[in-house]
């Protein structure tokens, strides 16, 4: 699939009402994923971990800098996420880290085991990533295509895409991690088409403006300790 651009004027989210105070003048933010976090169909600034960049700093000094690197690409399934992070040999010292991953398991109708193993593996090397703390991680729901031109509404898609989101919720609950669920604003994608790409399949720049709006006061309490 190839990259489009997408008007970007609405992707600077603010927050008002969160005082922020912090010493630290450089942040490291690390993005794990697939085409959901790369951005698939949307320009470069369009797509979410870009979107959180801009947004945060915005609500920090304005001396404050913050550096992002991704780690994804379409298509891309919890193995191969997990191979190409060893081949990276990425650094621990993030001050952020983001995860979503998992929709190509169901798309390409892997074993729903394999999502088992290895969703706790690439937490443990996120939080690795993370300078060792848990705190720093912002677990992603995936998004339910579904509620897309491709997915023409399929009931049963939904219902895979509920299996996985349910079990990385428990997992993430039942050990400390933030998990945030933006899959409900792709349901909305049928009924408002301007949650979706050009190419009837992945979230629009809008979409991924809503995402931020649900992660960015996650990320800023997590910066501002």
């Amino acid at each position: 699939m190839s990259f489009g651009c997408e008007n970007n004027s609405d992707q600077i989210v603010i927050i008002d009402d969160i005082p922020i105070i912090n010493q630290q003048k450089e942040f490291k933010i690390l993005s794990l994923g697939d085409s959901y976090t790369i951005g698939e169909s949307v320009c470069f600034t369009c797509r979410f971990p870009e979107q959180l960049k801009d947004s945060l700093s915005i609500n920090f000094k304005k001396d404050t800098t913050f550096s992002l690197q991704m780690i994804a690409r379409t298509g891309w399934t919890t193995t191969n996420l997990i191979n190409t992070i060893e081949q990276e040999n990425i650094t621990d010292d993030f001050d952020l880290v983001t995860l979503l991953i998992g929709v190509n398991n169901q798309f390409q109708k892997r074993e729903f085991s394999i999502y088992e193993k290895e969703f706790p593996e690439l937490i443990a090397t996120s939080i690795k990533a993370a300078n060792d703390k848990k705190k720093n991680l912002i677990v992603v729901s995936i998004p339910d295509y579904a509620f897309t031109p491709f997915g023409r509404g399929s009931a049963s898609i939904s219902t895979e895409i509920d299996k996985y989101n349910d079990f990385a919720k428990n997992y993430c609950e039942q050990n400390g991690i933030t998990f945030v669920n933006i899959t409900d604003i792709t349901r909305e994608g049928l009924s408002n088409t301007g949650l979706v790409a050009s190419d009837g399949l992945h979230p629009s720049t809008l979409a991924y403006t809503k995402f931020v709006e649900r992660i960015l006061p996650f990320a800023i309490e997590k910066l501002k300790d």
